[in-house]
């Protein structure tokens, strides 16, 4: 069982801050942050050890959500309860999400910002990201002829299809799979124990499921109603964190006319340059619809059920990790999330962006810029903006 340091454990200010830190400094996306966390809560502070943390983060990364975000929430529940996993949540989130929200501000006062060279540059740049992602992704997910079968099988159905319950039947098909070809790893021998106790669990797990199938209603597009509707279901469903958020919220906002497809994957490209979670991408797309206000409830909305979800499954985790039934389940699911990922890169990504071999050329010079030089991804983002506005 893994207790928290009470004689060590920060006062709720000391962990706002902490965490804002955090927020203010981690760049590159949901690896880097566990890389980040367990150089601060593991190594420095010594809140957690190292095969507590380990858990923590298989924990999240079982779970639909945005993997980083939740793992710091688990550590500041930890260390301070729900008001330590909030303030958690708060300071890591706000740098990226404020950033965003202002960014999609500008562009809604000036809108022939949105246009030009520099947005061409970082949709390139979009492209380069995402395959990528898929590579490294698929290197992890797919490492077998049978789960990379799934993963294909699942991007050839959404090239064909594309639409959000066929992505969730396809992930839950993927999943089956799994379970058939029992693939994955052995009997979980980790040493976390949470000890959560009391009906609050079973309240945040059904919590969850009313506003999943409320998310389902109909609303007027574009409204306030609409855009929480929209990111609460992405949030609720996305596995592989944020990078795999991408497809769900194109065929939200794009696909229904909401936001134009350059805008969006301008924002997404920005957001790539951003210190903390990539789901602060919700705060663009909210902000650049209906404002500031907008922009809070999207960004609540989209955290929100992935909150719901870590303090739901903490006291499933034992059985998760020691029933090979779920485990295989899982591992079916993540192979089906390369599958949607590689879609999304084909569309809407590869067929906005790449329009001319001139193009074509500067995707692999970028993605030879992250993939073999090793150039942070928060700097290539402004210097292929820099670029797009020079050549394009």
């Amino acid at each position: 069982m893994v207790t928290t340091r009470h004689d060590d454990s920060p006062t709720l200010p000391e962990l706002f801050l902490i965490f804002l830190r955090l927020g203010l400094t981690s760049f590159g996306g949901p690896a880097a942050h566990l890389g980040f966390f367990h150089d601060e809560f593991v190594r420095r502070r010594r809140w957690l050890s190292d095969a507590a943390y380990g858990e923590v983060v298989a924990l999240c990364q079982l779970l639909p959500g945005p993997a980083s975000s939740q793992v710091g929430l688990a550590v500041g529940f930890l260390q301070r309860g729900y008001r330590g996993a909030a303030l958690a949540w708060l300071a890591f989130t706000l740098p990226s999400a404020l950033l965003m929200g202002l960014v999609a501000a500008g562009l809604t006062v000036w809108p022939e910002a949105g246009q030009g060279g520099w947005v061409e540059g970082l949709k390139l740049f979009v492209v380069a990201v995402v395959a990528q992602a898929v590579w490294q992704m698929g290197k992890v997910l797919c490492p077998d002829p049978a789960r990379l079968s799934v993963a294909l099988a699942v991007a050839a159905v959404l090239l064909l299809v594309s639409a959000v319950w066929i992505q969730v039947l396809a992930l839950i098909v993927a999943g089956v799979v799994g379970v058939g070809l029992k693939k994955g790893s052995g009997p979980g021998n980790e040493a976390l124990l949470l000890p959560v106790q009391g009906r609050r669990p079973l309240i945040f797990a059904g919590l969850f499921v009313l506003l999943l199938l409320a998310s389902f209603l109909p609303f007027a597009t574009g409204s306030l109603p609409w855009i929480a509707a929209e990111l609460y279901r992405s949030g609720a469903l996305v596995f592989g964190g944020g990078h795999v958020v991408l497809p769900w919220l194109e065929s939200s906002f794009v696909a229904s006319g909401a936001m134009p497809v350059d805008t969006f994957l301008a924002g997404y490209g920005v957001v790539q340059a951003m210190p903390g979670p990539l789901f602060s991408f919700s705060a663009f797309l909210g902000t650049a619809g209906s404002g500031f206000v907008g922009g809070l409830i999207a960004v609540l909305a989209v955290f929100l059920p992935g909150t719901l979800l870590v303090f739901a499954g903490l006291p499933l985790w034992t059985y998760v990790r020691q029933h090979p039934g779920a485990r295989y389940f899982l591992t079916g699911v993540s192979a089906g999330v390369v599958g949607l990922l590689l879609a999304a890169l084909y569309d809407p990504i590869w067929t906005s962006a790449v329009k001319s071999p001139d193009a074509l050329a500067l995707v692999l010079v970028i993605w030879a810029a992250l993939a073999l030089w090793r150039v942070p991804v928060w700097l290539m983002a402004p210097a292929c903006a820099a670029v797009g506005a020079w050549l394009l």
